[in-house]
């Protein structure tokens, strides 16, 4: 193996394993039915975190720290199978990792570990909501469209410079403050399998794990197929390309 390739999980792996330990480790300290206040302080502890860690490993891997954002990134064919699948190793057991030295650190005073679930009769107004299996499905991958969107529009297409960290810590800011209270908004496998193992809960794991691939793989399609378009309309405006009418 490789010192670049080395170099590129191990900085995954720290990144993932970071991201895990700070923001699954506020959601545990702040705990449950605290109100938009709670929710605010896990989605700032979260995207600063990512925003953070993609500014100090964005030169090296990407800073992905998600599953998620990589395979997006190889649908889009910014990247090879096999340095994606290394990615996703690295990331997972770096998820866990964090989530097992939380345990470690918080022991039985930690709740949940920042396990992700489905609300039940969450208070709405005079009302109270349930969010389903599918409903659930439905939030965490537009939440991970939208995070690999700007992913791709940013850090992979190079639209935003050295500020694409920032741009993708505000997004994972603002899909947890929509999605938090409603599904525990990880949209990201690693971060929601690490709690799950060192909880042993692994209730709606299969929505967890792969509905932000999903919505990863649908953002890389209309990604490609928007870049494919404003190429098609470039060369189309060019002096000499344009579209020759019949005489009259």
């Amino acid at each position: 193996m490789s010192n670049r390739i080395t170099a590129k999980l191990l900085a995954e792996f720290i990144g993932t394993f970071s991201f895990v330990f700070i923001g699954a480790g506020t959601a545990a300290v702040v705990g449950d039915g605290v109100g938009l206040p709670g929710i605010a302080a896990i989605a700032l502890a979260h995207g600063f975190t990512i925003m953070a860690f993609a500014f100090a490993y964005g030169s090296v891997s990407g800073g992905h720290m998600n599953p998620a954002v990589t395979v997006g990134v190889l649908a889009a064919g910014a990247m090879s199978a096999g340095e994606a699948i290394g990615y996703i190793v690295s990331q997972l057991i770096g998820g866990v990792a964090g989530a097992l030295l939380l345990r470690t650190v918080l022991g039985g005073a930690g709740t949940g570990l920042g396990l992700p679930a489905l609300a039940h009769n969450l208070a709405l107004g005079a009302t109270s909501l349930t969010i389903t299996p599918a409903a659930g499905f439905m939030i965490e991958a537009v939440l991970a469209f939208f995070l690999v969107t700007v992913v791709l529009g940013t850090a992979v297409a190079g639209r935003a410079g050295s500020l694409a960290p920032l741009a993708i810590g505000m997004t994972l800011t603002f899909n947890i403050l929509m999605g938090g209270a409603l599904t525990g908004a990880p949209f990201n496998p690693a971060r929601a399998l690490g709690p799950m193992v060192a909880t042993g809960n692994f209730s709606d794991a299969w929505l967890y794990l792969t509905a932000p691939i999903v919505g990863a793989i649908v953002a890389a399609l209309l990604h490609t197929g928007l870049a494919r378009l404003a190429q098609e309309g470039m060369a189309a405006a060019e002096p000499g390309n344009a579209a020759q009418t019949p005489a009259e």
